[in-house]
């Protein structure tokens, strides 16, 4: 990429970060004062904090795609279709849409969720997927993506119409609510989201792909603003108006950065959180049993239903070390997912 191009990256994820950052400060004080808070129950005393801070991450982000879209109109010619970025970039809104409703629904009385009594009831089980497939309409209306996959040990597979019409949906469906599973620990999401989004902009940095990159590049310094505010004893929580919106960008960055094998892999401790609670028919919790010194024992025993589960019974761990060793297990898939690129397996 020459050196204008650069440009073209970095000063669209410089303002997503400082925006992200004033929004986040900002979106703390106006959700505690609306009452849209959820109790942090990973500390000596429950602690009420405000949720749904997606909402300031998807302000950066969509700060980011416009300034790019500003400078493509009155600076320099953009390499990229900006109608396919605001394509995107309703997609993002849509999704941050639904997981909003998802957090806003904040109850007067203790109900049940997953396991656990807490006000926060949500949206139905089976409202979710059919909810956030909204999420892929710009994306499925403008024909977003390759439809020629690369698929291990097949090879390249031209899945033609039924890409944009059944296999976005369907991952955007998939991811968003998969990727809403793993959490409950301070720094948890943003964590593993940024080391997913840093291995999704080498990637399109490396194999040429300009709109893998500007989004991989917002999505990544948007993430790094927010995480401050999300790290261990947390001001605010990520809400499911990040976890969806999240989810969503993966699929947008795979499918328009042509990147759909190298991000299963990168997704791949997701898909294996996914069937894990599947076990349980997605009652479970990822949350442990608080000790005295700190550290969690995991709710279930021996029984492993999210790989909280299997960090706590593999040592004695409090909440900042739970974060350290699935970030660095998302480490190990991106690199991982490289080798197998680099290798010509993917």
């Amino acid at each position: 990429m020459a050196y204008t191009t650069f440009l073209t990256l970095i000063v669209p994820a410089l303002l997503a970060f400082l925006v992200t950052i004033v929004s986040t400060r900002f979106v703390i004080g106006y959700l505690a004062s609306s009452g849209i808070v959820i109790n942090d129950k990973n500390k000596e005393k429950p602690i009420p904090l405000p949720t749904s801070g997606g909402i300031a991450v998807v302000f950066g982000i969509i700060v980011g795609v416009l300034v790019y879209t500003f400078g493509g109109t009155f600076v320099f010619i953009p390499v990229i279709s900006t109608s396919a970025l605001f394509a995107v970039a309703l997609s993002i809104l849509l999704i941050a849409l639904v997981g909003f409703l998802d957090d806003v629904h904040i109850k007067g009385r203790n109900v049940m969720t997953t396991d656990l009594l807490d006000k926060k009831a949500g949206l139905k089980q089976w409202q979710k997927p059919l909810l956030t497939v909204v999420g892929a309409l710009p994306l499925m209306a403008i024909n977003a993506g390759v439809s020629v996959v690369a698929i291990p040990l097949l090879g390249q597979v031209d899945l033609g119409i039924l890409y944009p019409l059944a296999v976005l949906p369907l991952a955007v469906i998939f991811v968003s609510n998969a990727f809403n599973l793993l959490g409950g620990y301070d720094g948890l999401q943003p964590g593993t989201a940024i080391v997913a989004s840093a291995g999704f902009l080498v990637y399109s940095i490396l194999f040429g792909n300009y709109m893998g990159s500007l989004l991989s590049a917002i999505l990544f310094a948007s993430l790094l603003a927010f995480l401050p505010f999300n790290a261990y004893r947390a001001r605010i929580m990520p809400g499911d108006s990040f976890t969806y919106t999240i989810g969503a960008i993966f699929v947008a960055i795979m499918a328009m950065g042509n990147a759909e094998s190298f991000g299963v892999i990168v997704f791949f401790p997701w898909i294996i959180e996914f069937f894990l609670h599947l076990r349980k028919r997605f009652q479970s919790t990822d949350l442990g049993v608080r000790q005295k010194d700190g550290t969690f024992k995991a709710p279930y025993g021996k029984r492993i239903y999210s790989l909280t589960h299997l960090v706590m019974n593999m040592k004695r761990v409090n909440e900042k070390e739970i974060t350290l060793y699935l970030s660095l297990v998302e480490v190990a898939f991106v690199l991982l997912a490289f080798g197998l690129k680099l290798s010509g397996l993917l």
